[in-house]
């Protein structure tokens, strides 16, 4: 199991982590940003195959920002499977 910790741009959380295990994305945890709806992208992410929640998370915007905490969880799967 490999441990990933991520730093963010352009959103409001400072930091992800995460766990790839066998290509499966395990124990997210944000750290800042919206409480609730991050909680919930690491509960519906869990045990997901890494490859396709990067790309279902991939190049969603929030609000006005070119980016999401989403679109970072996918930017930090993307980095860490390469």
């Amino acid at each position: 199991m490999k441990h990933c910790v991520y730093r963010p741009t352009g959103v409001c959380s400072t930091k992800i982590e995460f766990d790839l295990d066998d290509e499966r994305i395990r124990n997210v945890a944000y750290t800042g940003g919206c409480n609730g709806n991050l909680k919930s992208i690491a509960a519906l992410v869990e045990g997901q195959d890494a490859k396709h929640v990067e790309q279902l998370l991939s190049g969603i915007k929030c609000g006005f920002k070119q980016t999401s905490c989403g679109d970072q969880l996918a930017r930090a799967i993307r980095e860490n499977l390469a």
